[in-house]
């Protein structure tokens, strides 16, 4: 609004005149809206005549009926709506704080990180903060962004991807893992300290296709010009487990999922496992919110578990 700067609205203008301008908008008449805010009609005419000086415009058009906001006076009701819910929603989430934290959480992720960290996760924070309630959604990695880009969930969890559509997503890094090769127990390769994506490729790929993993190689791969050619492909890692096993290929996995009978020559399960070499093979767990949302106090403090846990792991 001409002649309105923001110094002269901050130390002239109070919320409750602020306030009394909306209910005259939505009332149609001053006096009505007095009576709505407990003051004296000469008082809300005075406070109104005063913000319409301050502001160097007309915002209300007066008839014998009431009065009708002018289009300076529409944008200028708009803009209240807006900060008064604002200063509810401040005023419910610092009281939610006064309350102790509370609230509830939805979040999706994919059943791998669910598996390797998360579901721990969610255990702990429900004992630290009990009258939290947390909706936790098993999804693929693309389908757990999407819920929160449809606002179906407050957080995601996924597995940071070129190919992930994360426009309008604010996300913070809350793990690291490498993948690993596994090969049948007596393999040539096991005892290795690392194999490199080239020696991989050459081998029979059990795919298991229904997470991140395989489209994570493939890609790769395509980066050196080269193409992945499973085997067999299966939806889970324990399925491609298990035909590693039967001696049918060798499959990928990360290694926070290993168990100490996966490892080297010393291991004494079915499998074991061999490092991957490569940037390619380092994954990235993200947690994201929409950019620009306002999250309550559980949320908050569940976001601050998880990246707190990746740093202090990240220092020892």
């Amino acid at each position: 609004m001409n002649g309105l700067s923001f110094q002269a609205l901050v130390r002239r203008v109070d919320l409750f005149t602020l306030k009394l301008f909306l209910s005259a908008v939505e009332e149609g008449q001053i006096g009505r809206a007095a009576a709505r805010e407990h003051i004296a009609p000469s008082a809300a005419t005075k406070r109104i005549q005063d913000l319409e000086d301050l502001a160097g415009l007309k915002l209300f058009e007066r008839n014998p009926k009431g009065v009708v906001p002018s289009p300076a006076g529409e944008v200028l009701a708009r803009h209240i709506r807006m900060m008064l819910n604002n200063l509810e929603a401040m005023r419910r989430e610092i009281g939610e704080f006064a309350e102790g934290v509370r609230g509830h959480i939805g979040v999706c992720a994919p059943r791998l990180l669910i598996v390797h960290f998360l579901a721990r996760e969610v255990a702990e924070f429900l004992q630290s903060y009990p009258q939290a309630e947390v909706d936790l959604r098993e999804d693929n990695n693309a389908g757990a962004v999407r819920a929160l880009t449809l606002g179906e969930v407050d957080l995601a969890v996924f597995v940071a991807s070129p190919d992930l559509p994360t426009e309008g997503i604010e996300s913070f890094e809350c793990g690291r893992d490498r993948l690993v090769a596994v090969v049948p127990r007596g393999h040539p390769w096991c005892g290795r300290e690392g194999l490199t994506l080239e020696e991989l490729l050459e081998a029979d790929i059990v795919g298991p296709a229904g997470t991140t993993l395989l489209p994570n190689l493939r890609r790769a791969a395509a980066a050196i010009g080269r193409e992945v050619h499973s085997k067999f492909n299966v939806n889970t890692v324990e399925a491609a487990r298990s035909m590693v096993a039967a001696g049918l290929g060798v499959t990928i996995q990360p290694a926070s999922m290993l168990s100490t009978e996966d490892h080297g020559q010393m291991g004494t399960g079915p499998v074991c496992s061999v490092p991957l070499d490569g940037e390619w093979a380092m994954r990235s767990h993200r947690v994201g919110m929409l950019r620009g949302k306002s999250l309550g106090p559980a949320c908050v403090a569940f976001i601050h578990q998880l990246t707190g846990h990746h740093e202090a792991a990240a220092d020892a």
